[in-house]
């Protein structure tokens, strides 16, 4: 079979490159042209567009950038025609993949397979009326997002399970002791906070000195910042230049970090939910400036109770959230003091994280949604993609 996958962002080239590994084990004859990056690169295949060259995000980085985002637009349309593959696999990048699934579907009459659903259920959700005319299915890795497109009159989405599950469980270091992390970090024999302030550069301006100061109080702890991947040190020691409280950072162990922390203050994302895989006590923290502004478009835009993840998943608030008005010094430090000190607390939230990991508790996600693409072909000659639905039907009833 012929893919042709686009992925925009780093987290898509990831976990775009595991459905590619997974696709060629189940399809000797599997040939991938695509928009990604390194790690797709690596599985094979022939890579068009680094994601580099896509990756905008936010209203004014996409107007500067608009007439290089219609020149990718253009060439991943004319590419994907040239090459005619049997499917096209879009990964999240919604902006970008909706727009290449509305011409796919008028124009090629290709089956489009979205890996990784956009944010509909929390804003911009209109969008569910592109999904629903232009996307032959939807491979969603949150248990609550196939039960939101039903009510919503979509039945092509599926739950293929939570890759965040597997990197957690496929982790390097998992077997490691806190004395051998220490040692390699050049860390005391303190017990471990760990800090994750976001993976933006805003963002760790915006979270991180509150974050300090509030942890700075517990003494008997020592403060770790799990490096984001994109930000170098001297970044991290430019923000702490401008704080009294002083932590170590770590780059590329954020797993290794949280495993043998006794608590983790973390701002919203995908942080929040490997934080509880790993069932380490947490906060989230957010902070958003302009706060009458941000509440004013919260309440307005967006469509969901909650930031963090873990609470989405549950539905119910398992991890406290101190976003906008409630991200202050003083409500974080009392919500680490009670992580860090009362049993009642701990027990509750560990409990809650039970609850979690068993809704997300699907191994191997890749193999599964591999799967589920290569037992649904259509072949392209139909020119409909009618079969697809009917085995997106079939699939989601059994």
């Amino acid at each position: 079979m012929k893919y042709f996958i686009v992925a925009g962002e780093a987290s898509g080239d990831l976990h775009a490159s595991g459905l590619m590994k997974a696709l060629k084990a189940g399809d000797r004859d599997a040939e991938f042209h695509f928009f990604g990056g390194d790690l797709m690169q690596a599985a094979g295949g022939t890579m068009l567009k680094h994601y580099r060259e896509m990756a905008y995000m936010g209203f004014i980085p996409v107007l500067l950038h608009l007439p290089k985002i219609l020149c990718n637009m253009a060439y991943c349309k004319w590419a994907i025609k040239g090459f005619f593959p049997d499917c096209v696999i879009l990964v999240d990048y919604p902006g970008f993949n909706l727009q290449i699934a509305k011409y796919i579907h008028e124009r090629l009459h290709i089956p489009v397979i979205y890996y990784i659903s956009p944010t509909v259920w929390a804003w911009k959700k209109g969008r569910i009326n592109i999904i629903r005319k232009y996307v032959d299915r939807m491979l969603c890795i949150l248990p609550f997002e196939p039960d939101f497109y039903e009510r919503n009159k979509y039945s092509g989405a599926i739950y293929v399970g939570n890759p965040t599950v597997d990197a957690i469980s496929s982790r390097t270091g998992s077997k490691e002791t806190f004395e051998e992390f220490s040692a390699a970090n050049n860390l005391s024999g303190k017990p471990l906070i760990a800090i994750l302030a976001g993976s933006r550069s805003q963002e760790i301006r915006d979270n991180l000195p509150a974050m300090l100061e509030a942890a700075a109080v517990f003494g008997e702890y020592q403060l770790v910042i799990a490096g984001a991947p994109s930000i170098d040190a001297a970044f991290y020691e430019k923000v702490q230049a401008k704080c009294n409280t002083k932590a170590t950072v770590v780059h590329d162990r954020t797993y290794r970090l949280l495993q043998h922390s006794r608590a983790a203050l973390v701002t919203s994302g995908t942080a929040t939910l490997e934080t509880a895989l790993l069932r380490v006590p947490q906060a989230v923290c957010y902070r958003t400036p302009l706060k009458h502004i941000a509440a004013f478009i919260w309440k307005r835009f967006f469509h969901v109770k909650y930031i963090s993840l873990v609470n989405l998943i549950a539905d119910r608030e398992i991890v406290r959230e101190l976003f906008n008005e409630r991200f202050t010094v003083d409500h974080i430090r009392e919500e680490l003091r009670r992580l860090l000190h009362d049993a009642e607390r701990i027990e509750e939230l560990q409990s809650g994280y039970s609850e979690v990991i068993g809704k997300l508790d699907y191994p191997d996600v890749s193999a599964r949604a591999a799967g589920i693409i290569l037992s649904s072909q259509t072949p392209k000659h139909t020119g409909t993609g009618d079969s697809l639905r009917v085995a997106v039907r079939r699939e989601s009833q059994s």
